[in-house]
């Protein structure tokens, strides 16, 4: 998962991300048409922008680098 922050105010909480999602899922439709949507599958996303929710702008978003895991030592 990715993690965002703005470099203009220091948000890294709020958001708005817009995205395409390629997916696959099997729709069972009842015999009085309704439809339900099962078994859905994600095949691809690209995200396309992520501004600042708070300044409202992508001009400052940037993508932070993931820190690895730290174990405890019980010694």
């Amino acid at each position: 998962m990715r993690r965002y922050r703005c470099s203009n105010c220091g948000n890294v909480t709020r958001f708005d991300v817009t995205s395409v999602v390629r997916s696959r899922c099997f729709y069972h439709y009842s015999v009085a048409g309704d439809l339900e949507i099962e078994e859905p599958e994600e095949i691809s996303r690209v995200v396309e922008e992520v501004s600042c929710r708070w300044c409202a702008t992508p001009k400052f978003v940037e993508i932070l680098t993931e820190e690895p895991e730290h174990s405890v030592s019980g010694a």
